[in-house]
């Protein structure tokens, strides 16, 4: 597959619309709106509705461009770069009109999330290796959050199966009013139904949901917007509701089936909550105040690395960086692993529940 070269906007007057699911009768009995009053509230969402469709049409170019072009033995700094320069190109990165909504995660093995190669680093993708490729595109702040797992080795097929049905379980499960702890029970019982056979020699290994990860609701420029959605079942009687963009996000695992932090911070994030008035204002040096805001016109509330102040010019900022995540300016994201020697995957969707049907944004062919 070539290369992109151009802008998608180039090629299209209206963007293709994602995946669509009907509400069933049993969604749409307890309704007090009639369809003509629905479909007036489409109307008024109708911009905001091509902004996620370009999002998404980008991020289903990116993935096939990179699966075609990924290779064992190229560095991660290239796969994640590859996967950020076709970001840059096809949405026509505008600063924060429109670009990569966070850093390119490609977790490894028994990390699960959060990981993207620092500068300098060295991390070769291997023949055995289970690489989580989990990356953002956004227009005007409406992100797609969307994720696949990359293989080489076929033994690892059955984990991805695993993980990839208890996905679209949660995607189907989906809708308004339903109850985020019961729509995690459905995600885990898909889940968990699975075990794989990791080494041929017939020992089967249970695939345990990660308990402590799971989708979000996503909100303009913010990534996790507030709600939770569980992947194991929870007491949480939270509602999914009309006009709700969520990440239906699972993890799966040979392990524990728990995640804790390790290895070295790549991720960072400027605090939501954070006014930038108070925050410049709690600054002491000059250099932690520049610092602070390089980040915020370069990259506002959406999620930074290392490698992207790096690209942007900014050097020796490890100590203002430092001060900025002790005075919870900035907030850290740290690589989350479970037990060394497991392998972990991922799959997720950006799900819009508009108020006539269900939306998946960033449905392709692929997944």
């Amino acid at each position: 597959m070539e290369k992109p070269t151009e802008p998608i906007k180039n090629e299209y007057t209206v963007f293709p619309t994602g995946r669509i699911h009907e509400y069933d009768n049993q969604e749409l009995i307890f309704r007090t709106s009639t369809v003509e009053e629905r479909q007036a509230r489409e109307l008024v969402s109708k911009e905001m509705y091509e902004d996620l469709r370009q999002a998404a049409e980008v991020h289903r170019r990116v993935r096939k461009y990179v699966v075609s072009k990924a290779r064992v033995g190229m560095t991660m700094t290239s796969l994640a770069e590859m996967v950020e320069d076709s970001v840059r190109t096809l949405i026509a990165e505008n600063g924060l009109e429109a670009g990569i909504a966070f850093p390119t995660g490609c977790s490894l093995n028994f990390c699960a999330a959060h990981w993207t190669p620092n500068g300098g680093d060295k991390t070769i993708l291997n023949y055995d290796d289970v690489c989580k490729i989990d990356f953002g595109t956004h227009v005007k702040g409406r992100i797609i959050d969307s994720a696949f797992t990359l293989t080489f080795n076929e033994r690892f097929d059955p984990l991805k199966m695993a993980v990839r049905e208890a996905t679209d379980a949660g995607v189907k499960a989906a809708g308004i009013d339903v109850r985020l702890g019961e729509l995690g029970g459905i995600i885990q019982e898909v889940m968990e139904s699975h075990e794989v056979d990791l080494d041929g020699k017939g020992k089967l290994t249970p695939v345990k949901c990660i308990r402590n990860l799971n989708g979000h609701s996503i909100g303009p420029y913010h990534i996790h917007a507030g709600k939770t959605v569980p992947i194991v079942a929870s007491h949480d009687n939270t509602k999914m509701e009309e006009g709700d963009l969520f990440a239906i996000e699972t993890f799966g695992s040979t392990g524990k089936g728990y995640v804790r932090e390790d290895m070295e911070t790549s991720h960072y994030m400027l605090d939501y909550g954070v006014a930038r008035n108070q925050a410049a204002g709690c600054l002491r040096t000059a250099q932690t105040k520049k610092l602070f805001h390089t980040i915020y016109k370069n990259f506002g509330t959406l999620a930074f690395c290392k490698r992207y102040l790096d690209r942007i010019g900014e050097t020796k900022y490890q100590l203002a960086l430092k001060t900025l995540v002790d005075t919870g300016v900035v907030n850290p994201y740290p690589p989350l692993c479970d037990i060394r020697g497991s392998y972990t995957a991922q799959y997720e969707h950006t799900i819009l529940l508009r108020p006539t049907c269900k939306e998946v944004l960033s449905r392709g062919d692929d997944y």
